[in-house]
Protein backbone atom coordinates (compact mmCIF):
# COMPACT_ATOMS: atom_id res chain seq x y z
CA UNK A 1 0.00 0.00 0.00
CA UNK A 2 2.97 2.37 0.58
CA UNK A 3 4.18 1.82 -3.01
CA UNK A 4 0.63 2.25 -4.31
CA UNK A 5 0.48 5.66 -2.63
CA UNK A 6 4.02 6.51 -3.81
CA UNK A 7 3.26 5.76 -7.48
CA UNK A 8 0.01 7.71 -7.56
CA UNK A 9 1.55 10.72 -5.76
CA UNK A 10 4.69 10.69 -7.93
CA UNK A 11 2.60 10.58 -11.09
CA UNK A 12 -0.11 13.09 -10.15
CA UNK A 13 1.96 15.58 -8.16
CA UNK A 14 5.48 15.29 -9.56
CA UNK A 15 4.68 14.24 -13.13
CA UNK A 16 6.65 10.96 -13.17
CA UNK A 17 5.78 8.79 -16.15
CA UNK A 18 5.09 5.05 -16.21
CA UNK A 19 8.62 4.05 -17.29
CA UNK A 20 10.22 6.06 -14.52
CA UNK A 21 7.86 4.63 -11.90
CA UNK A 22 8.54 1.10 -13.14
CA UNK A 23 12.31 1.61 -12.72
CA UNK A 24 11.90 3.25 -9.32
CA UNK A 25 9.59 0.59 -7.80
CA UNK A 26 10.65 -2.53 -9.66
CA UNK A 27 7.06 -3.29 -10.72
CA UNK A 28 6.06 -4.03 -14.30
CA UNK A 29 4.55 -1.35 -16.47
CA UNK A 30 1.17 -3.12 -16.37
CA UNK A 31 1.21 -3.10 -12.54
CA UNK A 32 2.05 0.62 -12.54
CA UNK A 33 -0.81 1.26 -14.99
CA UNK A 34 -3.25 -0.59 -12.72
CA UNK A 35 -2.16 1.50 -9.75
CA UNK A 36 -2.59 4.73 -11.66
CA UNK A 37 -6.04 3.65 -12.90
CA UNK A 38 -7.05 2.83 -9.29
CA UNK A 39 -7.72 -0.85 -9.97
CA UNK A 40 -7.61 -3.33 -7.05
CA UNK A 41 -4.16 -3.67 -5.62
CA UNK A 42 -2.65 -7.05 -4.78
CA UNK A 43 -3.38 -10.59 -5.82
CA UNK A 44 -6.89 -11.81 -6.70
CA UNK A 45 -8.37 -15.17 -5.88
CA UNK A 46 -8.40 -17.70 -8.68
CA UNK A 47 -11.75 -18.34 -10.27
CA UNK A 48 -10.95 -22.05 -10.41
CA UNK A 49 -8.57 -23.92 -8.11
CA UNK A 50 -6.74 -26.65 -10.00
CA UNK A 51 -5.88 -30.02 -8.40
CA UNK A 52 -3.15 -31.39 -10.66
CA UNK A 53 -2.64 -34.66 -8.77
CA UNK A 54 -6.09 -35.11 -7.28
CA UNK A 55 -7.94 -34.13 -10.47
CA UNK A 56 -8.54 -37.68 -11.81
CA UNK A 57 -10.17 -38.69 -8.51
CA UNK A 58 -12.60 -35.80 -8.01
CA UNK A 59 -15.61 -37.62 -9.45
CA UNK A 60 -14.87 -40.64 -7.26
CA UNK A 61 -14.75 -38.47 -4.14
CA UNK A 62 -18.01 -36.77 -5.11
CA UNK A 63 -19.74 -40.13 -5.60
CA UNK A 64 -18.66 -41.28 -2.14
CA UNK A 65 -19.93 -38.10 -0.52
CA UNK A 66 -23.28 -38.29 -2.31
CA UNK A 67 -23.72 -41.96 -1.30
CA UNK A 68 -23.15 -40.95 2.34
CA UNK A 69 -26.58 -39.32 2.37
CA UNK A 70 -28.14 -42.77 2.65
CA UNK A 71 -26.04 -44.10 5.55
CA UNK A 72 -25.99 -43.27 9.29
CA UNK A 73 -24.12 -40.10 10.21
CA UNK A 74 -21.60 -41.91 12.38
CA UNK A 75 -20.59 -44.18 9.48
CA UNK A 76 -19.97 -41.60 6.79
CA UNK A 77 -16.66 -40.85 5.11
CA UNK A 78 -14.25 -38.53 6.85
CA UNK A 79 -11.51 -36.74 4.92
CA UNK A 80 -8.95 -39.14 6.35
CA UNK A 81 -10.98 -42.20 5.35
CA UNK A 82 -11.32 -40.81 1.80
CA UNK A 83 -7.57 -40.28 1.66
CA UNK A 84 -6.81 -43.84 2.79
CA UNK A 85 -9.30 -45.30 0.29
CA UNK A 86 -7.75 -43.30 -2.55
CA UNK A 87 -4.29 -44.55 -1.62
CA UNK A 88 -5.31 -48.16 -1.04
CA UNK A 89 -7.87 -48.63 -3.82
CA UNK A 90 -6.82 -46.15 -6.51
CA UNK A 91 -3.09 -45.60 -6.04
CA UNK A 92 -3.32 -41.91 -5.19
CA UNK A 93 0.15 -40.34 -4.75
CA UNK A 94 -0.78 -36.89 -3.46
CA UNK A 95 -0.96 -35.46 0.04
CA UNK A 96 -3.72 -35.81 2.63
CA UNK A 97 -3.98 -32.03 3.07
CA UNK A 98 -5.01 -31.68 -0.59
CA UNK A 99 -7.75 -34.25 -0.07
CA UNK A 100 -8.95 -32.44 3.04
CA UNK A 101 -9.07 -29.11 1.22
CA UNK A 102 -11.09 -30.53 -1.65
CA UNK A 103 -13.50 -32.47 0.60
CA UNK A 104 -14.41 -29.29 2.51
CA UNK A 105 -15.08 -27.52 -0.81
CA UNK A 106 -17.02 -30.47 -2.23
CA UNK A 107 -19.33 -30.69 0.79
CA UNK A 108 -20.34 -27.06 0.28
CA UNK A 109 -20.78 -27.63 -3.46
CA UNK A 110 -22.92 -30.73 -2.92
CA UNK A 111 -24.90 -29.22 -0.05
CA UNK A 112 -23.59 -31.68 2.54
CA UNK A 113 -22.93 -30.84 6.21
CA UNK A 114 -23.82 -27.24 5.62
CA UNK A 115 -23.52 -25.34 8.93
CA UNK A 116 -26.96 -24.45 10.23
CA UNK A 117 -28.16 -21.02 11.23
CA UNK A 118 -29.78 -20.29 14.57
CA UNK A 119 -32.58 -17.91 15.48
CA UNK A 120 -31.93 -15.76 18.55
CA UNK A 121 -34.75 -16.31 21.03
CA UNK A 122 -36.03 -14.48 24.07
CA UNK A 123 -37.84 -17.08 26.23
CA UNK A 124 -40.90 -16.13 28.21
CA UNK A 125 -40.30 -15.85 31.95
CA UNK A 126 -41.49 -18.76 34.05
CA UNK A 127 -42.86 -20.70 31.09
CA UNK A 128 -40.40 -23.36 29.94
CA UNK A 129 -37.70 -25.55 31.43
CA UNK A 130 -35.55 -28.27 29.89
CA UNK A 131 -34.81 -31.71 31.33
CA UNK A 132 -32.08 -34.19 30.47
CA UNK A 133 -29.82 -36.94 31.82
CA UNK A 134 -26.02 -37.10 31.81
CA UNK A 135 -23.39 -39.58 32.95
CA UNK A 136 -20.37 -39.03 35.20
CA UNK A 137 -18.00 -40.85 37.52
CA UNK A 138 -17.85 -40.57 41.31
CA UNK A 139 -16.18 -42.42 44.17
CA UNK A 140 -18.87 -43.48 46.62
CA UNK A 141 -18.00 -45.44 49.73
CA UNK A 142 -14.47 -46.03 48.45
CA UNK A 143 -15.71 -47.51 45.15
CA UNK A 144 -15.47 -45.67 41.83
CA UNK A 145 -18.67 -46.02 39.83
CA UNK A 146 -20.73 -44.47 37.06
CA UNK A 147 -23.59 -42.24 38.16
CA UNK A 148 -26.42 -40.58 36.29
CA UNK A 149 -27.06 -36.88 36.78
CA UNK A 150 -30.58 -35.49 36.42
CA UNK A 151 -30.59 -31.91 35.11
CA UNK A 152 -33.43 -29.37 34.99
CA UNK A 153 -32.85 -25.83 33.71
CA UNK A 154 -35.04 -22.74 33.32
CA UNK A 155 -34.87 -21.40 29.77
CA UNK A 156 -35.43 -17.81 30.90
CA UNK A 157 -33.19 -17.35 33.94
CA UNK A 158 -30.69 -20.20 33.47
CA UNK A 159 -31.23 -21.31 37.07
CA UNK A 160 -30.62 -25.04 37.23
CA UNK A 161 -30.96 -28.11 39.42
CA UNK A 162 -28.66 -31.15 39.34
CA UNK A 163 -29.06 -34.41 41.29
CA UNK A 164 -27.19 -37.73 41.10
CA UNK A 165 -28.75 -41.19 40.86
CA UNK A 166 -27.41 -44.72 40.37
CA UNK A 167 -29.62 -45.25 37.29
CA UNK A 168 -32.01 -43.59 34.82
CA UNK A 169 -35.06 -45.65 35.71
CA UNK A 170 -38.50 -44.12 35.81
CA UNK A 171 -38.63 -43.84 39.61
CA UNK A 172 -35.34 -41.92 39.55
CA UNK A 173 -36.74 -39.80 36.71
CA UNK A 174 -39.83 -38.89 38.75
CA UNK A 175 -37.78 -38.38 41.92
CA UNK A 176 -35.54 -35.91 40.07
CA UNK A 177 -38.62 -33.93 39.05
CA UNK A 178 -40.00 -33.90 42.58
CA UNK A 179 -36.72 -32.58 44.04
CA UNK A 180 -36.41 -30.12 41.16
CA UNK A 181 -39.91 -28.73 41.75
CA UNK A 182 -39.03 -28.25 45.42
CA UNK A 183 -35.78 -26.51 44.46
CA UNK A 184 -37.54 -24.03 42.14
CA UNK A 185 -40.49 -23.62 44.49
CA UNK A 186 -42.98 -24.37 41.72
CA UNK A 187 -43.61 -26.15 38.43
CA UNK A 188 -42.82 -24.84 34.96
CA UNK A 189 -45.93 -25.01 32.74
CA UNK A 190 -43.90 -26.60 29.92
CA UNK A 191 -41.05 -29.10 30.22
CA UNK A 192 -38.95 -30.05 27.19
CA UNK A 193 -37.44 -33.54 26.87
CA UNK A 194 -35.58 -35.92 24.63
CA UNK A 195 -37.53 -38.97 23.48
CA UNK A 196 -36.41 -40.93 26.54
CA UNK A 197 -38.10 -44.28 27.12
CA UNK A 198 -39.12 -43.42 30.68
CA UNK A 199 -41.55 -40.89 29.19
CA UNK A 200 -42.15 -41.97 25.58
CA UNK A 201 -43.41 -45.38 24.55
CA UNK A 202 -43.40 -44.70 20.81
CA UNK A 203 -42.26 -41.83 18.55
CA UNK A 204 -44.80 -41.07 15.83
CA UNK A 205 -44.60 -38.79 12.83
CA UNK A 206 -43.86 -35.15 13.52
CA UNK A 207 -44.36 -34.04 17.12
CA UNK A 208 -46.77 -36.82 18.00
CA UNK A 209 -45.78 -39.25 20.75
CA UNK A 210 -47.38 -42.15 22.61
CA UNK A 211 -46.37 -41.48 26.21
CA UNK A 212 -45.83 -44.02 28.97
CA UNK A 213 -48.99 -44.43 31.02
CA UNK A 214 -47.21 -43.78 34.32
CA UNK A 215 -45.62 -40.61 32.88
CA UNK A 216 -49.04 -39.37 31.75
CA UNK A 217 -50.28 -39.87 35.31
CA UNK A 218 -47.26 -38.03 36.74
CA UNK A 219 -47.65 -35.17 34.24
CA UNK A 220 -51.38 -34.86 34.86
CA UNK A 221 -50.86 -34.82 38.64
CA UNK A 222 -48.55 -31.80 38.32
CA UNK A 223 -50.49 -30.11 35.46
CA UNK A 224 -47.53 -29.41 33.17
CA UNK A 225 -47.23 -29.91 29.42
CA UNK A 226 -44.50 -32.13 27.98
CA UNK A 227 -42.81 -31.27 24.70
CA UNK A 228 -40.39 -33.63 23.01
CA UNK A 229 -37.51 -32.65 20.74
CA UNK A 230 -37.12 -34.15 17.31
CA UNK A 231 -34.88 -37.24 17.23
CA UNK A 232 -31.16 -36.35 17.08
CA UNK A 233 -31.98 -32.64 17.53
CA UNK A 234 -30.20 -31.76 20.74
CA UNK A 235 -30.09 -28.10 19.70
CA UNK A 236 -33.82 -27.87 20.43
CA UNK A 237 -32.95 -28.05 24.13
CA UNK A 238 -29.42 -26.73 23.95
CA UNK A 239 -29.53 -25.07 27.36
CA UNK A 240 -29.81 -28.30 29.32
CA UNK A 241 -27.46 -30.08 26.90
CA UNK A 242 -24.86 -27.51 27.86
CA UNK A 243 -25.77 -27.87 31.54
CA UNK A 244 -24.91 -31.58 31.45
CA UNK A 245 -21.36 -30.79 30.35
CA UNK A 246 -21.10 -27.73 32.61
CA UNK A 247 -22.09 -29.65 35.74
CA UNK A 248 -19.73 -32.48 34.90
CA UNK A 249 -16.77 -30.12 34.36
CA UNK A 250 -17.48 -27.77 37.27
CA UNK A 251 -19.31 -29.81 39.91
CA UNK A 252 -17.65 -33.20 39.41
CA UNK A 253 -14.03 -32.26 38.74
CA UNK A 254 -11.96 -33.51 40.42
CA UNK A 255 -13.87 -36.78 40.78
CA UNK A 256 -15.77 -36.43 44.07
CA UNK A 257 -15.03 -38.88 46.88
CA UNK A 258 -18.00 -39.23 49.25
CA UNK A 259 -19.39 -41.78 51.67
CA UNK A 260 -22.86 -41.90 50.15
CA UNK A 261 -24.98 -40.65 47.29
CA UNK A 262 -26.86 -38.44 49.76
CA UNK A 263 -23.63 -36.63 50.64
CA UNK A 264 -22.88 -36.07 46.95
CA UNK A 265 -26.37 -34.68 46.36
CA UNK A 266 -25.99 -32.26 49.27
CA UNK A 267 -22.83 -30.90 47.66
CA UNK A 268 -24.50 -30.65 44.24
CA UNK A 269 -27.42 -28.75 45.79
CA UNK A 270 -25.05 -26.25 47.42
CA UNK A 271 -23.30 -25.66 44.08
CA UNK A 272 -26.60 -25.17 42.27
CA UNK A 273 -27.61 -22.60 44.86
CA UNK A 274 -24.29 -20.75 44.63
CA UNK A 275 -24.69 -20.55 40.83
CA UNK A 276 -27.46 -18.02 41.44
CA UNK A 277 -24.85 -15.25 41.73
CA UNK A 278 -23.49 -15.99 38.25
CA UNK A 279 -24.19 -13.63 35.34
CA UNK A 280 -24.66 -15.38 31.99
CA UNK A 281 -22.87 -13.78 29.04
CA UNK A 282 -25.10 -11.24 27.31
CA UNK A 283 -27.42 -10.79 30.32
CA UNK A 284 -27.71 -7.70 32.50
CA UNK A 285 -28.79 -9.53 35.66
CA UNK A 286 -27.57 -12.46 37.69
CA UNK A 287 -29.29 -15.85 37.45
CA UNK A 288 -31.00 -15.37 40.80
CA UNK A 289 -32.23 -11.89 39.87
CA UNK A 290 -33.74 -13.24 36.65
CA UNK A 291 -35.35 -16.10 38.54
CA UNK A 292 -36.95 -13.64 40.95
CA UNK A 293 -38.69 -12.14 37.90
CA UNK A 294 -40.15 -15.47 36.83
CA UNK A 295 -40.83 -17.49 40.00
CA UNK A 296 -44.29 -15.97 40.46
CA UNK A 297 -45.26 -17.37 37.03
CA UNK A 298 -44.62 -20.98 38.07
CA UNK A 299 -47.47 -23.35 38.86
CA UNK A 300 -48.02 -24.00 42.57
CA UNK A 301 -46.84 -27.29 44.05
CA UNK A 302 -49.60 -29.84 44.80
CA UNK A 303 -50.81 -30.01 48.37
CA UNK A 304 -49.79 -33.67 48.63
CA UNK A 305 -46.52 -35.02 47.21
CA UNK A 306 -46.86 -37.51 44.37
CA UNK A 307 -46.43 -41.10 45.58
CA UNK A 308 -43.33 -42.33 43.80
CA UNK A 309 -43.39 -45.84 45.25
CA UNK A 310 -44.30 -49.24 43.87
CA UNK A 311 -46.29 -51.72 45.93
CA UNK A 312 -45.34 -55.32 45.13
CA UNK A 313 -46.10 -58.72 46.61
CA UNK A 314 -43.45 -61.28 47.46
CA UNK A 315 -42.62 -64.37 49.45
CA UNK A 316 -39.87 -64.98 51.96
CA UNK A 317 -37.65 -67.80 50.62
CA UNK A 318 -35.62 -70.38 52.51
CA UNK A 319 -32.71 -67.93 52.86
CA UNK A 320 -34.90 -65.46 54.75
CA UNK A 321 -34.89 -63.03 51.83
CA UNK A 322 -37.43 -61.46 49.48
CA UNK A 323 -36.45 -61.02 45.83
CA UNK A 324 -37.16 -57.52 44.51
CA UNK A 325 -36.03 -56.47 41.04
CA UNK A 326 -33.55 -59.40 40.83
CA UNK A 327 -31.93 -58.54 44.18
CA UNK A 328 -32.44 -60.03 47.65
CA UNK A 329 -33.48 -58.25 50.86
CA UNK A 330 -33.51 -60.00 54.23
CA UNK A 331 -36.23 -60.33 56.88
CA UNK A 332 -36.12 -62.23 60.21
CA UNK A 333 -35.69 -65.92 59.37
CA UNK A 334 -38.72 -67.03 61.38
CA UNK A 335 -40.89 -65.60 58.57
CA UNK A 336 -39.57 -68.00 55.91
CA UNK A 337 -42.32 -69.15 53.57
CA UNK A 338 -44.71 -66.30 54.39
CA UNK A 339 -46.22 -63.91 51.84
CA UNK A 340 -45.31 -60.26 52.31
CA UNK A 341 -45.92 -56.85 50.77
CA UNK A 342 -43.02 -54.77 49.50
CA UNK A 343 -42.96 -50.98 49.17
CA UNK A 344 -40.23 -50.03 46.66
CA UNK A 345 -38.91 -46.47 46.51
CA UNK A 346 -36.07 -45.00 44.51
CA UNK A 347 -33.64 -45.49 47.40
CA UNK A 348 -35.45 -47.64 50.02
CA UNK A 349 -37.13 -51.07 50.10
CA UNK A 350 -39.57 -51.71 52.96
CA UNK A 351 -41.08 -55.14 53.62
CA UNK A 352 -44.38 -55.65 55.50
CA UNK A 353 -46.25 -58.64 56.89
CA UNK A 354 -49.82 -57.36 56.65
CA UNK A 355 -49.51 -54.00 58.46
CA UNK A 356 -46.35 -54.83 60.46
CA UNK A 357 -42.99 -53.67 59.14
CA UNK A 358 -40.48 -56.51 59.04
CA UNK A 359 -37.46 -54.82 57.49
CA UNK A 360 -36.21 -51.72 55.70
CA UNK A 361 -33.14 -51.69 53.44
CA UNK A 362 -31.25 -49.32 51.20
CA UNK A 363 -32.18 -50.19 47.63
CA UNK A 364 -29.49 -51.66 45.40
CA UNK A 365 -29.40 -51.82 41.61
CA UNK A 366 -28.02 -54.52 39.38
CA UNK A 367 -28.52 -58.28 39.56
CA UNK A 368 -28.10 -60.87 42.34
CA UNK A 369 -27.05 -58.46 45.06
CA UNK A 370 -27.79 -59.27 48.71
CA UNK A 371 -28.90 -56.67 51.24
CA UNK A 372 -28.75 -58.56 54.55
CA UNK A 373 -29.38 -57.32 58.07
CA UNK A 374 -27.18 -59.51 60.33
CA UNK A 375 -29.66 -59.23 63.17
CA UNK A 376 -32.22 -61.16 61.11
CA UNK A 377 -30.03 -64.30 61.30
CA UNK A 378 -28.79 -64.21 64.92
CA UNK A 379 -31.56 -66.39 66.39
CA UNK A 380 -31.02 -69.06 63.75
CA UNK A 381 -27.24 -68.88 64.09
CA UNK A 382 -27.51 -69.48 67.82
CA UNK A 383 -29.13 -72.81 67.01
CA UNK A 384 -26.55 -73.55 64.32
CA UNK A 385 -23.32 -72.01 65.64
CA UNK A 386 -21.04 -73.93 63.28
CA UNK A 387 -22.44 -71.89 60.37
CA UNK A 388 -21.29 -68.65 62.04
CA UNK A 389 -17.98 -68.29 60.16
CA UNK A 390 -19.43 -69.00 56.72
CA UNK A 391 -22.75 -67.14 57.04
CA UNK A 392 -22.96 -64.44 54.39
CA UNK A 393 -24.57 -61.95 56.78
CA UNK A 394 -21.79 -62.44 59.37
CA UNK A 395 -19.03 -62.18 56.78
CA UNK A 396 -20.44 -58.86 55.58
CA UNK A 397 -20.78 -57.57 59.15
CA UNK A 398 -17.35 -58.77 60.28
CA UNK A 399 -15.73 -56.83 57.45
CA UNK A 400 -16.76 -53.57 59.12
CA UNK A 401 -17.32 -54.23 62.84
CA UNK A 402 -14.79 -53.05 65.50
CA UNK A 403 -11.60 -55.02 66.15
CA UNK A 404 -12.60 -55.50 69.80
CA UNK A 405 -15.45 -57.79 68.69
CA UNK A 406 -12.96 -60.26 67.21
CA UNK A 407 -10.93 -60.18 70.41
CA UNK A 408 -14.05 -60.85 72.50
CA UNK A 409 -15.07 -63.77 70.26
CA UNK A 410 -11.62 -65.29 70.59
CA UNK A 411 -11.73 -64.95 74.42
CA UNK A 412 -15.20 -66.54 74.62
CA UNK A 413 -14.04 -69.51 72.54
CA UNK A 414 -10.93 -70.01 74.68
CA UNK A 415 -12.88 -69.81 77.93
CA UNK A 416 -16.03 -71.74 76.94
CA UNK A 417 -15.05 -73.84 73.96
CA UNK A 418 -15.75 -73.12 70.30
CA UNK A 419 -19.46 -73.93 70.13
CA UNK A 420 -20.52 -72.45 73.49
CA UNK A 421 -18.23 -69.46 72.92
CA UNK A 422 -19.88 -68.64 69.56
CA UNK A 423 -23.36 -68.99 71.05
CA UNK A 424 -22.49 -66.70 73.95
CA UNK A 425 -20.88 -64.18 71.57
CA UNK A 426 -24.08 -64.15 69.49
CA UNK A 427 -25.90 -63.18 72.70
CA UNK A 428 -23.60 -60.13 72.87
CA UNK A 429 -24.47 -59.28 69.27
CA UNK A 430 -28.17 -59.41 70.17
CA UNK A 431 -27.57 -56.55 72.60
CA UNK A 432 -27.62 -54.26 69.54
CA UNK A 433 -31.39 -54.71 69.53
CA UNK A 434 -31.67 -52.75 72.76
CA UNK A 435 -28.54 -50.59 72.89
CA UNK A 436 -26.83 -48.31 70.38
CA UNK A 437 -23.69 -49.62 68.60
CA UNK A 438 -21.30 -47.17 70.35
CA UNK A 439 -22.65 -48.28 73.74
CA UNK A 440 -22.16 -51.99 72.94
CA UNK A 441 -18.68 -51.31 71.57
CA UNK A 442 -17.70 -49.42 74.74
CA UNK A 443 -19.01 -52.26 76.94
CA UNK A 444 -17.07 -54.84 74.90
CA UNK A 445 -13.84 -52.87 75.27
CA UNK A 446 -14.42 -52.54 79.02
CA UNK A 447 -15.16 -56.27 79.30
CA UNK A 448 -11.84 -57.05 77.62
CA UNK A 449 -10.01 -54.74 80.01
CA UNK A 450 -11.72 -56.37 83.02
CA UNK A 451 -11.01 -59.90 81.77
CA UNK A 452 -14.72 -60.86 81.46
CA UNK A 453 -15.46 -63.93 79.36
CA UNK A 454 -19.25 -64.19 79.24
CA UNK A 455 -22.15 -62.28 77.73
CA UNK A 456 -23.65 -61.72 81.18
CA UNK A 457 -20.67 -59.60 82.12
CA UNK A 458 -21.11 -57.41 79.01
CA UNK A 459 -24.85 -57.12 79.65
CA UNK A 460 -24.35 -56.02 83.26
CA UNK A 461 -21.82 -53.41 82.15
CA UNK A 462 -24.44 -52.00 79.76
CA UNK A 463 -27.13 -52.05 82.45
CA UNK A 464 -24.85 -50.27 84.92
CA UNK A 465 -23.81 -47.70 82.34
CA UNK A 466 -27.41 -46.92 81.30
CA UNK A 467 -29.18 -47.02 84.69
CA UNK A 468 -29.52 -43.50 86.13
CA UNK A 469 -28.58 -43.10 89.83
CA UNK A 470 -31.48 -43.01 92.30
CA UNK A 471 -32.65 -39.50 93.07
CA UNK A 472 -32.44 -38.67 96.81
CA UNK A 473 -35.16 -36.29 98.00
CA UNK A 474 -34.26 -34.34 101.18
CA UNK A 475 -36.87 -34.71 103.99
CA UNK A 476 -36.62 -31.22 105.33
CA UNK A 477 -39.20 -30.48 108.05
CA UNK A 478 -40.04 -34.15 108.66
CA UNK A 479 -40.09 -33.47 112.41
CA UNK A 480 -43.31 -31.43 111.99
CA UNK A 481 -45.22 -34.39 110.59
CA UNK A 482 -47.67 -35.78 113.22
CA UNK A 483 -47.00 -39.41 114.15
CA UNK A 484 -49.64 -41.96 113.15
CA UNK A 485 -52.04 -43.30 115.78
CA UNK A 486 -51.32 -47.06 115.70
CA UNK A 487 -53.80 -47.93 118.46
CA UNK A 488 -56.57 -48.28 115.87
CA UNK A 489 -54.78 -51.20 114.19
CA UNK A 490 -54.99 -53.21 117.40
CA UNK A 491 -58.78 -53.20 117.09
CA UNK A 492 -58.73 -54.93 113.69
CA UNK A 493 -58.25 -58.32 115.31
CA UNK A 494 -61.75 -58.19 116.78
CA UNK A 495 -63.47 -57.52 113.46
CA UNK A 496 -65.65 -60.50 112.38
Amino acid sequence: MDQYEFMRTAHRVYGKNISELSRMTGHSRNTVKKALRGEPWGYGERQKQPFPVLGPYLETIDSWLVADREVPKKQRHTSRRIYHRLVGEHGYKGSESTVRRYVSMAKVKLGLDRPGAFIPCDPEAGFEAEVDWGAATAEIGGMRQTIKIFCMRSKYSGKHFVRAYPCERQQAFFDGHLHGFQFFGGIFPVLIYDNLTTAVRKVLQGRNRIEQESFVKFRAYHSFEARFANPAAGNEKGGVEGLVGFSRRNYLVPIPSVESLEELNRKLLEQCQSYGGHTISGRDHTVEELFEMEKDQLLALPKHVFSNQLCLSGKVDKFGTVIVDKNRYSVPTNHAGQSVSVLVGVDRVTIYLKSRKLAEHERVYGNNKWQLDPDHYLDLLQKRPMAFDSARSMRQWRARWPVCYESLLERFQQAQGETRGIKDFITVLMLHRRYKPPEVEAAVELALEQGLSSSEGVRHLLIYANDSPMEIIPLEGWESIAPADVRQYGQLGGVQ
